[in-house]
């Protein structure tokens, strides 16, 4: 090198022994840059690719399914008057929380006033009929007395004591008869009583009153809706579900069939329509007779608590509830799943440390799983990462996976 530097450092007139640190320089740059360059990745053509892997394991798994549905009253009573006039008060506050009998309307009371007035003066006068005929039945006995033994002494001829006995059965006929005109006086006054207390239009349940329908000044009838009254705590929620879920519900009642007495055995969650999940429990407390012909659906009613009239009638939500309980069931995270013409397909890691694609049954699913119906056992290592690289019969390296896609895959670990 110093030769062939020479003659070059003559023609140009310059040392050549400066050049020879430079070259040296360069020398080792290339060699330290060739020194390090990276090794061949492990993942490579001729490496494992790491990949990670769930263990799935048999448990028992509750599969639950969900329904539309629609909120309503648990009681819904519509108010209509009771008596005849017109309105000429409102004592509620429209959409406000009214107690059982409390007072929601005020009918003009004059009328029925008058009535009960009257109603009382015939009762007074058949009263005083009753003492009237009273005392005629006291001097009728008095006759019947003081002529018998006059009668039996030939004093006085047996006709006249004849007609003392019947004028004193015709004055008891006559005290009945006057007590009778009494208890329909009686009556008469209760009933005035009753229609005058009707102008009072009262709640017959407790729960939250609507808007009025009918204004202050309107001549109203037993025909008038004036507003309604809906129980709201608890609440119902119906939804309809089909002769399968209905008969898997069957089935968790342990075939008593009586879903009514299945409470704790069947708690439903209600979703609502912000997609949060309601925080009480529910229970059914309806079944309808029959499945419906044209839909192959039955109707059932659930009951909701419902404290701080949160739930209100006509607000829609999604009911879940458990159906049925699979044992020795596998669950796979979704993640893992690939769907290739119409076939679902998961890679498993084999004991040989190569990646096996295994084409599986997949039931309904279950939050961030898939319930297999077959084609994996309990204790395949199932890959969920780097799938896209993966082929049949690729060398893999597994490892655990991170515990949330872990605790996905295993119930158990839940």
């Amino acid at each position: 090198m110093i030769q062939w530097l020479k003659p070059a450092a003559e023609a140009t007139g310059r040392n050549p022994m400066k050049w020879i640190p430079a070259a040296s320089l360069l020398i080792l740059q290339a060699a330290l840059l060739t020194g390090c360059g990276k090794a061949p990745a492990p993942g490579g053509p001729q490496g494992a690719l790491p990949v990670s892997v769930v263990k799935v394991e048999a448990s028992d798994v509750p599969v639950s399914n969900e329904w539309v549905g629609t909120l309503d009253g648990y009681v819904n009573a519509q108010i209509q008057p009771q008596a005849n006039g017109y309105l000429i008060k409102q004592t509620y506050r429209e959409g406000a929380q009214v107690a059982k009998g409390q007072i929601l309307f005020e009918i003009d009371p004059r009328p029925f006033q008058a009535a009960l007035d009257q109603a009382k003066g015939q009762l007074a006068q058949a009263q005083g009929q009753v003492l009237q005929a009273q005392a005629q039945l006291g001097l009728a006995e008095i006759n019947v007395k003081r002529d018998t033994p006059l009668a039996q002494a030939r004093a006085i001829s047996q006709s006249q004591l004849d007609n003392d006995v019947q004028q004193k059965a015709q004055t008891e006929a006559g005290v009945q008869s006057a007590k009778a005109s009494v208890a329909a006086a009686e009556a008469a006054v209760e009933n005035a009583q009753l229609n005058l207390g009707f102008t009072h239009v009262r709640s017959l349940i407790t729960g939250v009153a609507g808007q009025a329908t009918t204004q202050v000044g309107n001549l109203v009838n037993t025909q008038s809706v004036l507003t309604a009254v809906s129980q709201l705590n608890p609440i119902k929620v119906y939804f309809s579900i089909s002769d399968s879920e209905y008969l898997a519900l069957v089935q968790r009642t342990h075939g008593s069939g009586d879903l009514l007495k299945s409470k704790t055995a069947i708690p439903l969650t209600l979703t609502l329509a912000n997609g949060e999940v309601y925080p009480m429990k529910g229970s059914i407390v309806f079944v309808d007779r029959q499945m419906n012909a044209q839909t192959g659906a039955i109707r059932i009613a659930a009951s909701f608590p419902n404290p701080n009239n949160i739930l209100r009638p006509g607000q829609f939500g999604s009911v879940r509830g458990e159906t049925q309980l699979r044992h020795n069931a596998v669950l796979i995270p979704q993640v893992a799943v690939q769907e290739l013409q119409g076939l679902q397909q998961v890679y498993v890691a084999g004991t040989d440390n190569k990646a096996h694609l295994t084409t599986v049954e997949l039931g309904p699913q279950i939050g961030a799983n898939w319930l297999v119906e077959g084609g994996i056992a309990p204790g395949a290592q199932v890959i969920v990462d780097n799938l896209q690289k993966l082929r049949e019969g690729a060398p893999v390296n597994p490892h655990p996976a991170p515990a949330t896609v872990a605790s996905a895959g295993n119930p158990a670990g839940r």
